[in-house]
C-alpha cells in the first residue's frame, strides 16, 4: 500500500511512519525540511502545508493519505499570533490535502485526518460520544474549523476523522511533564482534579490509524481514546501507583493560570470521552486501562 503521510516527524507521526514502513508499506512523507531520523527508504517530499506543488502528484495514485499536521497545542503560551498558527497549521494542511485528492486522477481509497477531543469543549458532568456537539471555547472552535476543512472530502474518498485524546508515551506529549513532579515526590492532580482525562496509549493511536486504513467499513468521526473513563485525579492516582510515588500535592488552578494564561485550560478542563464507534467497529484496544498502559511505559 502506498501511504502519503503528513505530520510524520511528530510525536505520533514518527513512530507511525516507522511502524507502517516496517509492515512493508511504501511511505511518502510530506515534510517542511528533510528529516534524517526517518527510515532511509522512506521518500521525503517537501511541502509548506498549504499550497499545491510537486507533493500533490504523490496523492495521485496513492492508496491512502494520513494527515497529522498541526502546531503543538501546549508547546507555547497562547498569544494571538500563536493561536492563529494553531488554527492555520491545521486548517490549511487539511484544505491542501482535500484539494489534492479532489484534483487527483486516481484518488486515494481512504484519507485519515487528525482532530482532537477538544472538539467537545469542557464537559465536567457528561460523557462525550461521537454524536456530542462541539463546545464553545478556543480548542473546540479550533477542532471544529479543522474538521470543517475536510468537509467535501468524503465525496472523493473514504474519510475518517480521529478525535484524539491525551496520548501517552515517555518520549513526548503530556506524560513526561506530568510524571516529573511525581518522580520528585511532589505529584498530584491539577486544579479540582474532577475534569475528565481522555487518555490513550500511543500504540493504540497507531493501531487505530492502521485499523481505519485497512477496514472499508470505517468512516466518519471516531473518538481515539481508551475505553476506561477517568478524571484527572483518578489518572494521577494511577500514575503515582505505577511510579510508586504519592499523589497528594495538587497544583492549584490559580497557579496554572498565572503560569500559562489561557493555555491553562488544557490542564484545568477536560472531557470523559467514550470511543463508541471504535468499539462498535470491533477495534481491540491493546491497553484498555490506564494502569496497564502506564506499566507498559514505565516498567
Amino acid at each position: 500500500m502506498k501511504i502519503v503521510l503528513a505530520g510524520c516527524t511528530g510525536f505520533i507521526g514518527k513512530p507511525l511512519t516507522k511502524y507502517l514502513f516496517e509492515k512493508g508499506h511504501e511511505i511518502v512523507s510530506l515534510v517542511r525540511k528533510n528529516d534524517p531520523s526517518l527510515p532511509e527508504k522512506v521518500k521525503q517530499v517537501l511541502w509548506n502545508g498549504k499550497d499545491q506543488g510537486e507533493w500533490s502528484k504523490e496523492i495521485d495514485g496513492a492508496d491512502a493519505v494520513v494527515n497529522l499536521s498541526g502546531a503543538g497545542i501546549a508547546d507555547k503560551k497562547w498569544t494571538p499570533e500563536r493561536k492563529k498558527l494553531l488554527v492555520d497549521s491545521r486548517v490549511e494542511s487539511a484544505t491542501a490535502i482535500k484539494t489534492a485528492i479532489q484534483n487527483a486522477t486516481n484518488k486515494p481509497k481512504v484519507w485519515v485526518n487528525a482532530s482532537a477531543v477538544g472538539y467537545y469543549g469542557n464537559l465536567p458532568n457528561e460523557i462525550a460520544t461521537e454524536s456530542t456537539p462541539a463546545g464553545k471555547d478556543f480548542l473546540a472552535d479550533t477542532c471544529k474549523m479543522w474538521e470543517e476543512a475536510t468537509q467535501g472530502g468524503e465525496q472523493f474518498t473514504r474519510l475518517v476523522i480521529l478525535r484524539i485524546g491525551v496520548v501517552l508515551e515517555k518520549d513526548g506529549g503530556a506524560l513526561p511533564k506530568m510524571a516529573m513532579p511525581f518522580k520528585m515526590f511532589a505529584g498530584g492532580h491539577t486544579g479540582s482534579g474532577k475534569q475528565g482525562f481522555p487518555w490513550i496509549h500511543r500504540d493504540d493511536i497507531i493501531g487505530l490509524i492502521e485499523f481505519a486504513l485497512k477496514n472499508e467499513k470505517v468512516n466518519g468521526v471516531m473518538n481515539a481514546t481508551a475505553p476506561e473513563l477517568l478524571n484527572n485525579k483518578q489518572f494521577c492516582k494511577v500514575l503515582g501507583k505505577v511510579l510508586k510515588r504519592p499523589s497528594i500535592f495538587p497544583v492549584p488552578a490559580f497557579m496554572l493560570k498565572l503560569m500559562f494564561g489561557e493555555m491553562s485550560a488544557v490542564l484545568l478542563e477536560g472531557q470523559l470521552v467514550k470511543p463508541l464507534r471504535a468499539q462498535e467497529y470491533g477495534y481491540m484496544f491493546k491497553y484498555s486501562t490506564a494502569e496497564s498502559a502506564l506499566r507498559a511505559i514505565y516498567q
